[in-house]
């Protein structure tokens, strides 16, 4: 088994962003909820000066990004880039060798939020559907729920729960450790803070 598929086989991510009051990047570091280990990085390291300037201000939201989630030895996991968003987001994903694994699609005018994952032939897979207020996010395909993004964990003390968006990442155990689906999975949740709720 490989140190990503090791990785991307648990089943529980505690996922911290970095505050700063003039912070434009995104970035975050992926922890163990039990050890508190820093187990990925997710960093947007290639901010360029026009897209930093606008973070600052009312189209946000519109920015371009491109953000690697790394191994903390160096290795990527995932890529995730868009360019400038008009109406609605489109989200391209690529693996730990750059090649297009799959994105996803903000549904226009959706209420709270909603995005269409699909594989690299554009093949619905799966849905991400929440609301804001109890930051309270689902993955289903069908009836079925793949993953789960919450602020509530029994295992987990409120001091790690701050006004920074900390959540957790449940990934259903039914989901294959080596299977395309976490790694999209794993994109999404960290896109879910630029693209629905800025």
């Amino acid at each position: 088994m490989s140190n990503i598929t090791q990785i991307l086989s648990r089943d529980i991510f505690f996922v911290k962003e970095h505050v700063g009051m003039f912070k434009a990047a995104n970035n975050y570091d992926i922890l163990d909820p039990e050890t508190k280990d820093t187990i990925l990085h997710c960093r947007e390291e290639n901010l360029g000066a026009l897209t930093k300037m606008f973070r600052f201000t009312d189209y946000k939201r519109m920015t371009p990004f491109d953000v690697r989630i790394k191994t903390v030895d160096g290795q990527q996991v995932v890529r995730v880039n868009r360019g400038v968003a008009v109406l609605a987001s489109k989200v391209k994903v690529f693996d730990e060798n750059d090649v297009y694994i799959g994105g996803f699609k903000q549904k226009v005018f959706s209420l709270g939020g909603k995005f269409i994952v699909h594989d690299q032939h554009e093949r619905d897979l799966f849905m991400l559907t929440g609301k804001w207020s109890g930051w309270d996010f689902k993955f289903t395909a069908g009836d079925v729920v793949l993953a789960e993004v919450t602020k509530k964990w029994a295992g987990l003390g409120k001091e790690l729960f701050t006004s920074a968006d900390n959540y957790i990442l449940k990934i259903s155990p039914d989901v294959p450790a080596d299977a395309v689906a976490r790694k999209l999975i794993l994109a999404s949740v960290m896109c879910i803070d630029m693209v629905l709720k800025e």
